[in-house]
């Protein structure tokens, strides 16, 4: 039986000790999985059915969510929030016209899931604020559990004063249904960490910094590999990139993040390679919000699926997204880019070379 004991030790040998908030939310999520939490599908309405974790970036949500699931023995599902929409939005065109559609997906996406985890969730405009509504709704009734890790405290979900008012049914719900904790340690723990052995982020754009670029594409890819640009496809778009090989994608930034993109194209990356060579990013071009935008989708899902990132800028990348503004969720990303550049953080590609 999964008790609190077993997580704290669980924690204790990544070198964490749970401050106050990451107790709490430990005990709540033990209280969650033990087998006397299982409701009764008819009273589950009147319950406690979830655990919403939320407070800055980097405060370790993530970190005690995933510990506990990964020790969870029940049947359970963890994804990041962009996957979910688009597996939502996928069967959404497929299924047959009819009063609740969505909520006729919402039950065959939750068939045989008893333990539901999030993984940054967040609500920033209409059309995924009426969905997550119905899906919840569904989730509640069916008795699934749900834990939720965000950067927004319920009430601040789809902050846009033009439709807040509409969602508030769904953050009402999240509050009556859920143990809320909020993370508000001070420590950011992807910060501080011991650099990577090898750099990861290259700045100015010189010869020696192209150079290095080309070294790990090699690497990785073998002496033999391809250098020739290719266009590809992301989500169905067109893309062109310097290289392709079968683990690593060498790609100019303009393509990947000036381009007209979603995070759908980003989700189609991350699953054909294991790793991004970002080259040739102009600081300047940050400044338009849209651009922006994309730079930070593209670091959640490389960063929750465990995906490579190299990135050349003509200068350091964090100082160049500090105190700009026109992005949801810009804190977050700089917490993860220096987590990325870590020896703590071990990406898939160099899983694949071992």
């Amino acid at each position: 039986m999964l008790d609190q004991a077993q997580i704290t030790r669980s924690l204790a040998a990544r070198g964490i000790e749970p401050d106050a908030s990451q107790r709490d939310a430990i005990a709540a999520l033990v209280a969650l999985l033990h087998p006397q939490a299982r409701r009764e599908k008819l009273s589950v309405a009147s319950e406690r059915q979830g655990v919403y974790c939320h407070g800055l970036p980097g405060r370790g949500k993530s970190l005690v969510v995933d510990t506990v699931f990964e020790l969870a023995t029940c049947r359970k599902r963890r994804l990041h929030f962009h996957e979910f929409l688009r597996e939502m939005n996928r069967r959404l065109v497929s299924e047959p016209r009819g009063d609740d559609r969505l909520g006729s997906v919402s039950r065959q996406w939750l068939d045989g899931v008893d333990l539901l985890c999030f993984d940054e969730f967040h609500v920033h405009d209409i059309a995924d604020a009426f969905l997550m509504g119905r899906f919840l709704d569904t989730a509640i009734s069916l008795g699934t559990r749900i834990v939720l890790t965000s950067n927004y405290a319920p009430d601040a979900l789809l902050s846009d004063p033009e439709f807040h008012e509409r969602f508030l049914p769904t953050i009402e719900q999240i509050e009556r249904c859920f143990t809320v904790i909020h993370f508000d340690g001070a420590r950011d723990y992807r910060f501080g960490g011991e650099e990577a052995e090898a750099p990861r982020f290259f700045a100015p754009l010189d010869p020696s910094n192209r150079d290095a670029l080309r070294q790990i594409f090699v690497r990785h890819e073998g002496g033999d590999a391809s250098l020739e640009p290719v266009t590809l496809s992301a989500a169905g778009r067109p893309l062109t990139a310097r290289a392709a090989g079968a683990a690593l994608l060498w790609a100019d930034f303009d393509s990947v993040c000036v381009a007209s993109r979603s995070h759908l194209d980003y989700l189609d990356l991350a699953g054909q390679w294991h790793g991004l060579i970002l080259d040739n990013l102009r600081t300047d071009w940050l400044k338009k919000s849209h651009t922006l935008q994309r730079l930070v989708w593209l670091v959640d899902i490389f960063y929750d699926r465990k995906r490579a990132l190299f990135i050349a800028s003509d200068q350091p990348i964090e100082a160049a997204l500090a105190g700009l503004e026109g992005a949801h969720d810009l804190s977050r990303t700089l917490s993860r880019l220096a987590e990325m550049q870590s020896r703590a953080y071990r990406s898939t590609l160099e899983e694949a070379a071992d």
